[in-house]
């Protein structure tokens, strides 16, 4: 039998009625994760010049690298869900991010565009499961009112690794040590935190010994939940409201990844930025990003505390932020100046960044124990438009100029807004 709220300090719980605070450890430990993911992503965006440069690679052909990377990392959320529910957020979590780290750091022996192709194709396989098992890891660790605040601050962490990157990478590491070092760092990086996350995560707050009753109570009115059983696939796949919230994470994620991949690229050759003004200019949208995830879950949360209306909480706030990046990219694209340009995409991007915390929150609220498998089907379609990103824009930017690729996110926005007004997210997966 577990203690009522009376712990002894021994072993470092709290006193008698008092609940205590792991579980924002842990969605600490998860924002982590979340920043490592994006910042060994950054670290390939703000060395591509200089990577395409020394190893003779084209636009075109690293468009084709990143397209193979974005693929392999779609094709393999549905695995990588599917291992978080079926060992457990702990092992899995740390497995996938050992394995990705370790092709982090092998990037920096790439010797030409095929080696390169070969390298982040792997390296997406082990990346993929990062969020869908990072979404599990949290489902039993955070109540309802808690989880678009909860995904607005892990995805606020991951903007927050990409936008301190190109600075540290452009101007810290590069002109000293050469863009291969960047690549050895940020692998060890991921290594650490596997470390800390398995010595620390419990996949429930039962198995944990600093979790107190009361925080029990807090989360889940202290009943225990040792395992959540067989995914149920069928009623996964046969659940039409996940498809739509799918698609239009699709149109999401391939405007995301316009930024995320191509925006450092873009100021070099459309805004003829050198090296060091782009490694401080590509991270000022996703600083604003930053904002735009925490706004948009705690704001979500609050409408959900107001008026207990998921659908208000969830659909409405995400269509304004959809709508509000699709207005502003269109003076970021036409100015002349390349400053005000930079301001307008940093609203823009705040925008699109507002919506992510409240899509991921969705998942959560429609897939219980489940949220693993349930996020992976939403993440692997999105992701399958950040591959296809990859290829229209490189076309695009090299046939038609730099504008067409930013002004087609201002339309995708429009639509990912009008697909919100069909996503549920009281329609729960029955298990």
């Amino acid at each position: 039998m577990q203690p009522k709220s009376t712990v002894s300090t021994a072993t470092g719980e709290s006193r008698p009625g008092r609940p205590t605070h792991v579980r924002y450890a842990v969605l600490a430990l998860t924002v982590a994760a979340y920043m490592i993911t994006y910042m060994d992503r950054q670290v390939l965006a703000t060395s591509r010049p200089t990577i395409m440069k020394e190893l003779g690679i084209s636009l075109t052909a690293m468009g084709w690298i990143t397209f193979g990377f974005r693929m392999a990392y779609a094709l393999f959320q549905i695995p990588g869900g599917w291992l978080g529910d079926t060992i457990g957020a702990r092992r899995a979590l740390m497995i996938v991010v050992s394995w990705w780290s370790a092709f982090t750091a092998l990037t920096a022996l790439a010797w030409n565009a095929a080696s390169m192709l070969l390298i982040q194709v792997l390296f997406g396989v082990g990346e993929a499961g990062a969020f869908p098992i990072a979404t599990r890891s949290l489902s039993r660790w955070m109540r309802p009112t808690e989880r678009g605040f909860a995904q607005g601050v892990t995805h606020a962490g991951s903007r927050l690794g990409g936008a301190i990157t190109p600075p540290i990478v452009a101007i810290g590491i590069i002109p000293l040590f050469g863009w291969r070092a960047a690549f050895y760092a940020f692998g060890v990086l991921g290594v650490v935190w596997a470390i800390a996350w398995f010595a620390y995560y419990r996949d429930t707050p039962e198995e944990h010994h600093r979790v107190n009753q009361a925080e029990r109570e807090r989360i889940a009115g202290g009943v225990t939940r040792k395992s959540a059983g067989k995914v149920p696939w069928r009623q996964i796949f046969s659940h039409g409201n996940l498809w739509v919230l799918a698609v239009m994470y699709f149109f999401y994620n391939y405007n995301l990844n316009v930024y995320q991949d191509w925006f450092p690229t873009y100021l070099q050759q459309s805004r003829r930025m050198t090296i060091a003004q782009m490694g401080i200019y590509a991270s000022l949208p996703l600083l604003a990003g930053v904002v735009g995830d925490l706004a948009g879950g705690w704001f979500s949360d609050l409408v959900l505390r107001r008026t207990g209306n998921v659908n208000l909480a969830r659909r409405w706030v995400a269509i304004a932020g959809f709508l509000l990046s699709a207005a502003a990219t269109v003076p970021a694209v036409l100015t002349r100046d390349p400053h005000v340009s930079v301001a307008w995409y940093c609203v823009a991007f705040f925008g699109l960044e507002w919506t992510v915390g409240i899509s991921w929150a969705v998942p959560l609220d429609i897939g219980g124990d489940f949220a693993g498998s349930v996020s992976a089907v939403m993440n692997m379609l999105g992701n399958i438009g950040g591959a296809v990103a990859a290829t229209v824009v490189t076309y695009t930017a090299a046939h038609y100029g730099w504008n067409v690729p930013f002004l087609v996110t201002a339309s995708l926005c429009v639509i990912a807004a009008v697909l919100w007004l069909k996503i549920d997210a009281t329609r729960r997966v029955n298990a």
